[in-house]
């Protein structure tokens, strides 16, 4: 194995020769002053200047044209949206998720609805055999002359493939499962990945042949292997969701191509996976007014969507009263509480609470944060909240309501929705909105049960 021979130090005492990184006034061998020298780099070897050809000379940027290279439609509208419109020729796509998510079956219907498109495509499964993925795609319905399978965990048999194939789209399952000869160590370490995704995006790049990469991912959620291989792809993509659900959610946390503030919705079914695209009623309950809920209003990147909060208070004798959390941020509804408690003079202190979301949804953002008051208040008071009535807001220590990003659209999507009223920072005080809600709502009888179709009078 050849070593690397180091550079030469710049500096050099013409007395002792001792020598130095940086210019000193006096030699730190001999402590001589005035004998430190710069040594001559002649012999050094250095990197020669190449002139470029005719195709490849430097130009204007105004005089480039991407005519050449225009979007095409994966046949997957969420997927195209997370994109930015479709996929670039020569891109490179990593996404990553955690197991079972649903990566493969994500991409297995990418390749069929390409396929069906009129072009041909090459799934390399470096995991299943081909028997397996055949299984999936009968089950999925991916079945087309046009797509093609290969089993192979060896990059030059791969690349075989693509010569004999000529695929117009390319997806490797996974990076970590391919190794190179070119590269020591087994599939999966560092070098080998490193080695594999460089040669898959150069064979990309020259041959404007999109290539998707399935990535793992570590237990904290990160992709695996070395960063290098994020900063080498032009679009990262993360496949995520709760195993308890059905919903799936695919973010770009990097794209070259477009913007990361899309997301894709997606829903597993027995028949594989089916586009969401308006999943406005997957966060809301069934319209009951019981005292305790309070719709608000998330943003999933450029896309706003109704989020049903449901809050449950019980007394208890214990020292320290339970606070159960699901789908919010544990943290901003214990200081969701301690705001009501203090500014809204509500008392939680003694009361076992537990807050949730509807369909399984997580939101986190601070915009949860009036409507986390306004359930909790209402299950503690017995108020409801009219069916035709959101909340979107933030709560600062001092019980102000603040406002929060893309207001407009939240109240767009709350109008389109039939929401006719929605509290936010207009109410300025966490204790006027819960006036304003408390004065158009009607308290729950605990001794008559509600009627559903009951008429509630709007604001």
């Amino acid at each position: 194995m050849a070593t690397r021979r180091p550079a030469p130090a710049p500096f050099k005492c013409s007395e002792c020769g001792w020598t130095t990184s940086k210019w000193v006034g006096r030699c730190g061998e001999c402590q001589q002053w005035g004998t430190v020298e710069e040594v001559s780099t002649a012999g050094v070897p250095r990197v020669s200047a190449v002139a470029p050809g005719s195709a490849r000379a430097a130009r204007p940027i105004t005089q480039i044209t991407t005519a050449d290279t225009p979007r095409r439609s994966s046949g997957v509208g969420e997927f195209d949206r997370v994109l930015g419109g479709g996929i670039v020729p020569g891109a490179a796509i990593l996404l990553s998720g955690e197991p079972g998510v649903g990566k493969s079956t994500l991409l297995l219907e990418v390749a069929a609805q390409a396929a069906r498109g009129g072009r041909r495509v090459l799934y390399a499964s470096a995991e299943e055999s081909q028997a397996q993925v055949r299984l999936r795609a009968e089950r999925t319905g991916a079945l087309h002359d046009e797509l093609y399978l290969a089993s192979e965990t060896d990059l030059a048999t791969i690349l075989g493939h693509i010569d004999e194939v000529k695929p117009e789209l390319v997806i490797v399952d996974s990076v970590q499962t391919v190794s190179s000869s070119l590269s020591d160590g087994a599939a999966g370490q560092p070098s080998q990945v490193r080695e594999v995704a460089a040669t898959l995006i150069r064979v990309a790049k020259e041959r404007h042949l999109p290539i998707v990469i399935v990535g793992h991912v570590t237990k904290d959620g990160q992709v695996a292997g070395p960063r290098i291989l994020e900063h080498l792809v032009d679009v990262v993509c993360h496949f995520e969701g709760d195993r308890q659900t059905a919903l799936r959610f695919i973010r770009a946390l990097k794209n070259r191509f477009g913007p990361t503030d899309e997301v894709g919705c997606f829903e597993m079914t027995g028949d594989g996976i089916a586009e969401v695209p308006d999943p406005s009623g997957l966060f809301l309950g069934h319209g009951s007014t019981e005292p305790g809920t309070c719709v608000a209003i998330a943003m999933e990147g450029r896309r706003a969507m109704p989020v049903e909060v449901q809050a449950l208070t019980v007394e208890t004798a214990a020292p320290n009263p339970r606070r159960v959390v699901s789908g919010l941020d544990a943290a901003r509804v214990a200081m969701v509480l301690a705001i009501l408690e203090k500014r809204g003079q509500i008392a939680t202190s003694k009361l076992d609470v537990y807050v949730s979301t509807v369909g399984g949804v997580r939101f986190t953002e601070p915009a949860a944060d009036l409507a986390i008051a306004i359930a909790v208040a209402g299950a503690i008071t017995g108020v409801s909240v009219p069916r035709t009535v959101a909340a979107v807001g933030e709560l600062s220590l001092a019980g102000e309501i603040r406002p929060v990003t893309q207001a407009a659209q939240r109240r767009g999507e709350a109008a389109r929705l039939g929401y006719t009223r929605v509290v936010d920072e207009r109410s300025e005080k966490l204790a006027d909105a819960l006036d304003a809600v408390r004065v158009r709502s009607r308290r729950s009888a605990p001794t008559a049960p509600r009627r559903h179709e009951d008429a509630v009078p709007p604001f």
